[in-house]
């Protein structure tokens, strides 16, 4: 049967929106693939927007960051002849605030990290000092552990100072999880030749691996559990594991979690740092 259209209704947006509804309810094969479409889209909801491996960071670090939170650690240093752990209370807000505290052991209590934006400052109750870390000892390990205080100031730098390309996909616990190559661009304030990510479909941080500029493996970061918490799933379980010594690592254990909670601007500031309120 022949549809009839009146011509004025022709230009009209609303009107193409209503014959192209029409066509697709009288043609058996466009229902189909209208059933198709809509059966993909509720099922398989999209996790990143078309696979764009920038976007997949850009994701992962905001997903893991937040809009703000409030956590409690344990992290264990471990050397092949000594062990010790340190149990640490994390505030962060956004992509640029952060303050960590050490509440355990009784010796090591009240030693404290503010970062803000790319800048980084240490407290000693022992010595009551602050000390601002300086550009040239950003590589340095931070708190003695396997993690450099570049890699705690500085959470998105591997969305600012680098590109990024999909290099592969894997699949873990029956999601989809895709491999990038981050590689510095030439003038960026950074020590590695480039990184590889894997970043799981929900925006988790599988791995983290650092390979120098003689494109070497240096260190690896793995999560090893997610479990729910806060609302949310994360990484619960992750250690950061010097290539070189096998037997050297340090490994962060969440304890609590929450997200998206009020912070006070004052939390991270000097004074705060000095005098917890």
């Amino acid at each position: 049967m022949a549809l009839a259209i009146p011509i004025h209704l022709i230009n009209y947006p609303l009107f193409h929106s209503i014959l192209v509804r029409y066509f697709i309810m009288q043609h058996p094969i466009y229902r189909s693939h209208l059933f198709l479409f809509l059966f993909f889209s509720l099922t398989f909801p999209p996790a990143f927007a078309y696979d764009d491996p920038t976007t997949i960071v850009e994701e992962a670090i905001d997903y893991w960051r937040d809009a703000s939170s409030d956590s409690v650690s344990d992290m264990t240093i471990h050397r092949s002849d000594w062990e010790r752990t340190m149990t640490l209370r994390v505030w962060t807000r956004g992509m640029k605030d952060a303050l960590v505290r050490v509440i355990k052991p009784k010796k090591d209590k009240g030693n404290a990290t503010l970062t803000q934006n790319d800048k980084m400052w240490t407290f000693s109750p022992k010595t009551n000092r602050i000390i601002k870390i300086p550009s040239s000892m950003m590589k340095q390990s931070w708190m003695g552990s396997d993690f450099s205080n570049n890699d705690v100031a500085k959470a998105d730098n591997l969305l600012k100072h680098y590109t990024h390309t999909l290099v592969g996909t894997e699949t873990h616990e029956g999601q989809r999880v895709f491999v990038i190559k981050a590689v510095p661009f030439e003038e960026a304030p950074v020590v590695w030749g480039f990184e590889v990510v894997k970043v799981r479909a929900d925006h988790l941080l599988l791995e983290q691996a650092f390979y120098d500029q003689d494109n070497l493996l240096v260190k690896k970061m793995e999560t090893r559990e997610i479990e729910k918490m806060g609302g949310k799933l994360i990484a619960t379980i992750q250690r950061m594991q010097k290539i070189e010594t096998p037997d050297e690592w340090t490994e962060i254990v969440v304890k609590e979690a929450e997200f998206k909670i009020n912070v006070s601007d004052s939390l991270f500031t000097l004074s705060n740092l000095r005098n917890p309120r």
